[in-house]
């Protein structure tokens, strides 16, 4: 597919400049960008993985993860291959740093993708298993799809990503699910080949230019981005920026791709780091990849009772009424729920009805 050329400009010697994401790729006839999956092709930008992908799949809400959006809903999941990020610890990275072609061979052009998941009685589709950034014509056209039979779309991303095609991508999404890989530049530019500043400006973006419902993702790896300075310092950060209420989780890292040599992520850790961040503030702190349910559930940040109760992916109790009221104190509990309500609160006095 060509690219729009709001996403690309013209450089000297016959070479176009990506404007997707901050690497800002300057590629010749033949070359593609870090991500793999743009190219110039015949003196044109093009997207060489629009309406082909990876796999689909129908998966609880919850898994993506979305605790306050729609919970116990199920979503379509898609995605292609590649990505702009080369995170050394990558858990998907079959995918996200596959060169084969042959991993793409599924057709699914965006109308079918949306009466698929119509048809499995999904309320969204899920842009997941690589980073929906790198294919974002392909995914907000199948986000247009979606509209017109009433799904939303949620976008797992890790908000690499600038300018016009930042605007234009997030306007097509209803919800989503950024990974904050570290509170750390040097971590990402060492880890990730990227930088922390345009994620950070993405995060803002979302929170106070969008209507998006937003939570927050961290992969916490023992021995590189769980210190209680780096950590106070992202909890500190998301509250000024932020807010109180966007949901955070801390999920388990195993060892993958170049991090074999790390041991998996014992749970103390992340109980730790929840502890810690609600502590300081935080209402909605979550665990994940680990047996824990206190950490799966949400509580009322006003009275501590219990809203949604967790295994796993799965509710195994819901007292959250319609509205996303607690039943015992009547305050909002932030998030898109049955009825619509999508309360954003800033302290626990403006959020009580």
């Amino acid at each position: 597919m060509k690219i729009p050329e709001s996403y690309f400009c013209k450089k000297e010697k016959d070479s176009l400049q990506c404007m997707v994401c901050p690497h800002g790729c300057i590629l010749k006839e033949g070359q593609r960008g870090r991500c793999f999956v743009r190219m110039m092709q015949e003196g044109q930008m093009v997207l060489d993985t629009y309406g082909r992908c990876s796999g689909l799949s129908i998966d609880p809400i919850e898994k993506k993860p979305l605790y306050h959006f729609l919970p116990g809903s199920r979503t379509l999941s898609f995605g292609t291959a590649g990505c702009n990020l080369t995170c050394r610890f990558c858990q998907n990275w079959g995918l996200s740093r596959s060169k084969s072609m042959d991993r793409m061979m599924v057709s699914a052009m965006p109308e079918a993708i949306a009466a698929a998941a119509l048809r499995e009685g999904c309320r969204s589709v899920a842009y997941t298993y690589n980073d929906p950034v790198i294919f974002l014509e392909y995914a907000m056209d199948t986000a247009k799809a979606c509209r017109e039979v009433g799904l939303l779309s949620v976008a797992v991303t890790a908000g690499y990503i600038h300018g016009k095609a930042r605007e234009d991508f997030f306007s097509h999404m209803d919800a989503a699910n950024v990974d904050l890989k570290a509170f750390s530049d040097s971590f990402y530019r060492k880890y990730c080949g990227a930088s922390l500043g345009p994620v950070l400006e993405t995060l803002c973006y979302i929170r106070q230019e969008t209507s998006l419902w937003l939570e927050l993702t961290t992969l916490l790896i023992p021995g590189y981005n769980d210190s209680d300075k780096d950590l106070d310092a992202m909890v500190d950060w998301i509250l000024e920026h932020l807010g109180p209420d966007v949901p955070l989780h801390f999920t388990a890292f195993h060892p993958d791709h170049e991090f074999l040599h790390v041991k998996r992520t014992p749970a103390a850790i992340l109980l730790r780091a929840r502890k810690r961040a609600m502590d300081r503030g935080l209402f909605h702190v979550m665990t994940g990849n680990i047996p824990e349910e206190e950490g799966s559930s949400t509580f009322c940040h006003h009275c501590g009772e219990l809203l949604i109760a967790r295994r796993g992916y799965h509710i195994t109790q819901r007292r959250l009424s319609e509205k996303g009221l607690c039943p015992l104190c009547c305050t909002a509990c932030a998030g898109v729920f049955d009825g619509g309500l999508k309360a954003c609160c800033q302290n626990s006095e403006s959020s009580k009805w």
